[in-house]
This record gives structure tokens, sequence and C-alpha cells, in this order.
């Protein structure tokens, strides 16, 4: 299906990513809880919990993981939530991604190998200690 989106749904959409990206977890989550796809994905593949991952809002990302979010989709570039949320040394969102089940070890590049190649050793041991994945 190659329909083009009305401006005001692409408005809508883009808003939605905003949302994601700022942390603004209340309106998200109520815009999700009233039918707004939790896998919605923007033309790069970012989903809404890759973008609250990469902008370091573990509540959004506990928020949309709860209204499941799928946590093992990766962006065109072949990441995904988890790597982002460890790249930004966000501790809380790795931990909310890693009880949901995120795989440290999905991905190109992984969270495990992302953690590794930044040299981000506190993110590297919550990726392998023995709670991870």
């Amino acid at each position: 299906m190659s329909e083009e989106l009305d401006a005001e749904t692409l408005a809508f959409a883009h808003r939605m990513f905003d949302l994601a990206r700022d942390g603004a977890t209340d309106e998200l989550a109520a815009n999700v809880d009233a039918g707004l796809p939790v896998n919605l994905t923007n033309g790069k593949g970012d989903t809404l919990l890759i973008l609250a991952a990469y902008h370091a809002h573990p509540e959004t990302v506990a928020a949309l993981l709860a209204r499941g979010a799928d946590h093992s989709r990766a962006n065109d570039r072949g990441q995904t939530a988890l790597a982002a949320a460890a790249f930004r040394s966000s501790g809380d969102a790795v931990r909310a991604l890693l009880a949901a089940g995120a795989d440290p070890h999905h991905g190109t590049p992984s969270a495990v190998e992302t953690a590794r190649f930044f040299d981000l050793p506190e993110m590297l041991a919550l990726l392998t200690g023995p709670r991870a994945g």
C-alpha cells in the first residue's frame, strides 16, 4: 500500500515521535492507550521505543514496554532500543529493556558491542551481568 499520508496525519505522527524524544511519557502513553500503534515507526525505522531509549527517557521506555512495544525491533541501521539506551548510559532504561526480555546481543551493533566500542563499563556490566540475557 503506497498511499501518501495527509499533512494532518503526518504532522500528528511527527508530534508523537517528538513526544518520545522529549520523554513526554503521560501524553505519549495516553495516545497509545487511545489507539496510537505502540510500534509506530518513522522513515528511518526508529520506533517510539528506540527514540525514547536514545534520548534517555527511562520512564517513557517503561511506559511503552508496558503497552507492548516490541523491544526486538531494529531501525534501518540495525540499532535496537537496548543499544540506544546503552549508548546513552541510561541504566534505568537498560534495566527496563532487559527486564522485558531484550537481547543484549541482538542488533548491529548489539548493545554489548556498543558498550564495548564506546568503553562504557557500567553499561557492559549491566548487559553481561547475571540477570542479563
